[in-house]
Formats: structure tokens, sequence, C-alpha cells
């Protein structure tokens, strides 16, 4: 299997293994290990090549591609100078050239060796290599191989661990200091992308009679280049992308995954639905004291209004702990409910303020109960004394 190394940036790298299977494919494409990278000669006109064809190709791919050139040349730069008295910056603008020119000379040998071919070969090649990210990986990794100093081949510097952090570091100095921008990596890989994509599914090969012909089409097509509307997004994709990436977009606002009335960024969507959101699930506030019921944020003022009673008697239950009975319990609810403060007591929306409100409530009424029992024994005096 092809073993991607993964950097600290996430990107894959270009440092492939391949199974005999793809061994045996590159034997058929003739890419030989020992082959030296060719001199920049002019690439070979293609024959038949209409005036007016379209050029568009999958961004998607072709920025797949630009990753792996960026760690390929990485690697080819770091294997060259190892053990030597330079780094891999002092050789990067020169094996960079030469990669550009191999990788262009080497695709269109593909396309012309499997087009030969033909028939069952043709066929297999096919079953090796779906697209062009694979046909790219095979070429990079035999240029990489032809780039590698002595030292390299044999002190076993290929399997280990520092050698995979050199090679890292050189792609995050390369990509801070821009030194081949994703643009012309872009560039380079749509021109692999042609040469390679044979069953034309990764770029437009429709051809055209007139220069308006073309103009309407590329209006059209769907390799086109699109920017997404949604703002603060930079994605740039093809049209034929368009629906996945607005299924996707981070920067998309779309309506509460929870169904409250609010419009939410979808990066933001975790974030509200957590937090803010009016229908976020939340405990009963009594919970501690007895009620399990779980209920829509918004609704917290409802439910306590609701299930004031059976609050109270929770409540009541903590403060009174095993003094009361139940049935004491029950009577004390019904004089509270009976109370002028009803409409205080059912503002509680939590412990602490309902016991608050129900102790001071109960407090008022000792001290009515303390007069009324005052005024019972005042006019039973006064009725035993005539």
């Amino acid at each position: 299997m092809r073993c991607l190394h993964a950097s600290r940036s996430g990107a894959p790298s270009a440092r492939l293994f391949f199974s005999p299977e793809k061994l045996a494919v590159k034997e058929i494409l003739g890419f030989g290990a020992a082959m030296d990278a060719p001199e920049s000669d002019p690439c070979p006109v293609k024959e038949n090549v209409p005036l007016f064809s379209c050029d568009q190709f999958d961004k998607a791919v072709a920025r797949k591609i630009s990753q792996m050139l960026l760690f390929g040349l990485s690697t080819a730069c770091v294997d060259n100078t190892t053990g030597l008295f330079k780094g891999p910056a002092s050789v990067a603008v020169v094996i960079r050239k030469e990669m550009v020119d191999y990788l262009k000379q080497r695709s269109q040998a593909y396309i012309a060796e499997a087009t030969i071919q033909g028939g069952a070969n043709a066929t297999s090649v096919d079953e090796f290599l779906e697209g062009p990210t694979e046909v790219v990986s095979v070429l990079i990794d035999e240029f990489v191989g032809t780039k590698r100093n002595l030292f390299s081949r044999v002190s076993g510097w290929l399997s280990s661990e520092g050698r995979e952090e050199k090679i890292d570091d050189f792609v995050q100095e390369m990509e801070t200091n821009v030194f081949w921008p994703i643009d012309r990596r872009e560039a380079v890989a749509a021109i692999l992308i042609q040469n390679v994509d044979l069953r034309n599914v990764f770029h437009c090969s429709i051809k055209f009679d007139s220069a308006e012909q073309l103009a309407e089409h590329k209006s059209q097509c769907g390799y086109r280049t699109l920017n997404c509307m949604n703002n603060g997004c930079k994605a740039k994709f093809s049209a034929m992308h368009a629906e996945k990436h607005d299924l996707e977009c981070p920067f998309k606002i779309i309506p509460c995954e929870q169904m409250c009335s609010e419009m939410i960024m979808r990066r933001e969507m975790d974030k509200h639905c957590i937090t803010v959101c009016a229908m976020k699930l939340v405990n009963c506030p009594f919970f501690q004291v007895g009620c399990e019921s779980a209920f829509p944020q918004c609704n917290l003022e409802k439910h306590c209004s609701e299930f004031l009673q059976s609050h109270l008697l929770y409540v009541l239950g903590v403060i009174h702990k095993q003094e009361a009975s139940m049935e004491e319990l029950r009577m004390r609810v019904q004089l509270l409910e009976k109370s002028h403060s009803i409409n205080e007591l059912s503002e509680a929306l939590d412990v602490r303020s309902l016991t608050l409100a129900i102790k001071e409530q109960e407090a008022k009424m000792r001290k009515l109960e303390r007069n009324v029992s005052k005024i019972q024994n005042q006019q039973e005096l006064i009725k035993n004394t005539k």
C-alpha cells in the first residue's frame, strides 16, 4: 500500500511506499529507479490539438497535487544535502526546476505509453492508478529517488525520525517564505492533470470550433472556478463541487440545529447549542430537591409556574426535614397558595430564591396566626368576665 507521511501542518507528503503490484505498474510505465532527471528540453507538442479546447480542471485535485509537490521538493532537497556542509535551501531553486521539468516530461510519457499499450495493459494501469494523484505520486517518488546522495542511500537516513522532522521543518520554512506559492504549484498541477487524466474525469477536454463557443462553454463548465459567497470564507472550488462545499462551509449561516429562532454560522453552531440557545435542554433548577424534569431553556418560567405546588412541597420538605409529616407539608402548601404572595412565590426560579420566599411567607403567616390567637384569647376573656 502507498503510505503518505503526514506533516505537522496536516498535508500529505510525497514520501511513498508501494506494494509489489504498484512496482509492477511502475515497470509497465518504464519508471526506472535509477533514471536520471531529464534535461530541460522543450516538451514535445501533441499532434492534432485543436485551436479551441477547454483547459479547466478539478481544483480540489489540483490542490492535493500542489501539496504533494511541496513535500516532494522538500524531501528531494533534504536527501540531496544530507551529510554535506549546506542546507536544503541552497539547492531548492535548482531542484524545483528539475522536478517540474521531470514531472511534465514523465507525465507526457505516461499518457503516450498508456495509449500505445492499450488493451489489457491499459486496464491494468487503471486498476492501480485510479486518478491523477496516484500517477503524480509515483512520478514524485521516482524524482525524489534520483536526488538522494550517497550518504542518504547507505546511512539508514531514509528511515530515521530526524529525516522526517527535517523535511517537515523545510516545508514550513518554504511556506513561511512563500518560496513556491500555491497558485504556481496549482498551475503545474493543472498541466500534470491534463497529461495523465486519460479518462477525462478530472479535467474538461471538450473542443470547439471558435473562440466564441469556447467562451460560452467556460461560463457554464462544471470545472470553472467559483468563489464561496459566504462572508468570511475564502474557499475556491470547481462548480461541480459547489453543492458539496455549501453543505460543509463553516461560514454559512444556517438555522439553529435545535430549532430555536436564530440563524447561526455553521462553525459557531456547537458553541451556540451548548451555551445560549433558547432550545438547549436543561434540568429543572429544583432537581437537587427532587424535580427530575428536563425541558428547553426557554420554557423555564412556564415550568416553574406550572409545577409550583410540587416545588413548594419539595422545598418545604427540605426546610422542615423530619419535623412535619407529608400531610402537614401539603397543608402548608395549601396555605401558601392561598396567601397574597403567591405571585412572589411563582417568580422564584431556583431552590434558594424559593426557600427564602417560603421562609418569609411562613414568618408572616406565623405572626398573623399569633395575632389571631391573641385576639381570640382576648375575646374569650371578655366573654368570661361578663
